[in-house]
């Protein structure tokens, strides 16, 4: 059974699948590894770490001509047409429904898992790709804020005077949002934290955080822990509300998002106008549209003293770490999916696990 590595081709994308330490245990299972060369020098891994580990170095062709396949992101019909017909494709897909890519795909008779679609269980958690990735969004996102504002986070006090905490609201507590509050709390900043799911408020002040408690006469909570999107008459209120909380932050993270749903709108134009200037917005939600109309995607741009971070992809701002938690989430998937009594390691029945069989695309 052999597994390829290609090098990430998206612009931007510094990731890498795996790692030279999973590479190696992915061998000491029974498995070929191909990994392009050149695949992980932008994640800080060079090729003799993978030669090191066991590993063929290959060109593009040999790194997806294999059995099993493992990418980051997204294929595009390039990777498509040089993959194996009847292959194995395991990424995170960025999909909601058919489109054109997976239907390449399929039409190749390939099995195509996506990790975005990982159920949010007990027993999935070390293969939850998207929480890993979140966890690091929501940590770089609180850095390149802190670093954007043009004060202190924490009360600072010196012979030349003091300077209060920065106000920092951060919106949705989902698993990005809690770990921009932990890491906003660590720089010293007075954090405050709204999720239209009334459980989570809880956990925010877990976290040393103040909740920002609205009553919209209805719940956000939606299934498998994700928020659902809330009724017209719902968000009108809840932007009503949450105008005078946001208007009086130095720095807003906004992390809300709704599966195959645009992001929702929560700080609009007229907020950010309130804003003193020097004030950040990041947006996390940037690639689906953003939480502040005012966002562009992939860009930084300046309100009337504002500044708004579109930044899509936080994770490849730190490659390092993003590639090592993502290539261990493939390699705990991985052995749920393989019999290794025998060699070489026999692919197992996917429908007949409820986690991979929820991965799992079909015609």
């Amino acid at each position: 059974m052999k597994i390829g590595i290609p090098r990430e081709t998206r612009l931007g994308e510094t990731r890498v699948a795996s790692t030279p330490d999973v590479v190696k245990k992915l061998i000491s299972k029974g498995f070929t590894l191909n990994v392009e060369a050149g695949a992980g020098i932008s994640a800080g891994y060079p090729d003799t770490d993978y030669s090191q580990a066991g590993a063929q170095l290959t060109d593009r062709a040999g790194a997806y001509d294999v059995d099993l396949l493992l990418k980051v992101r997204r294929p595009d019909a390039d990777d498509v047409a040089a993959m194996r017909s009847g292959g194995l494709l395991i990424a995170l897909l960025e999909t909601c429904g058919a489109d054109d890519i997976l239907s390449e795909m399929l039409n190749k008779n390939m099995r195509v898992l996506g990790m975005e679609r990982m159920p949010r269980t007990s027993r999935a958690q070390s293969m939850d790709a998207l929480s890993s990735q979140s966890n690091l969004a929501g940590y770089r996102a609180t850095l390149e804020a802190a670093a954007r504002y043009g004060r202190f986070f924490p009360m600072m006090m010196t012979s030349a005077g003091s300077s209060k905490p920065a106000r920092v609201v951060v919106l949705g507590a989902g698993v990005a949002g809690l770990q921009a509050i932990a890491t906003a709390r660590r720089l010293g900043a007075d954090v405050h934290a709204y999720d239209v799911r009334p459980e989570t408020q809880e956990q925010i002040r877990s976290l040393g955080a103040k909740p920002i408690v609205l009553d919209l006469g209805e719940s956000g909570a939606g299934e498998g822990g994700y928020a659902r999107e809330l009724s017209a008459e719902a968000k009108a209120i809840q932007q009503i509300a949450l105008g005078d909380e946001l208007a009086k932050a130095h720095v807003i993270i906004t992390t809300a998002l709704i599966p195959c749903r645009p992001a929702p709108v929560l700080v609009t134009a007229e907020v950010v106008e309130r804003m003193r200037p020097g004030s950040v917005i990041v947006d996390l939600a940037a690639a689906n549209g953003g939480n502040c109309p005012l966002t562009i995607a992939d860009e930084i741009v300046q309100h009337q003293g504002v500044t708004i971070v579109g930044i899509t992809n936080f994770p490849a701002l730190i490659p390092a770490d993003a590639s090592a938690f993502y290539a261990r989430n493939l390699f705990n998937l991985i052995e749920i999916m393989f019999e290794f009594s025998a060699a070489p390691p026999q692919l197992k029945d996917l429908d007949a696990d409820d986690i991979t069989a929820a991965m799992l695309i079909k015609k």
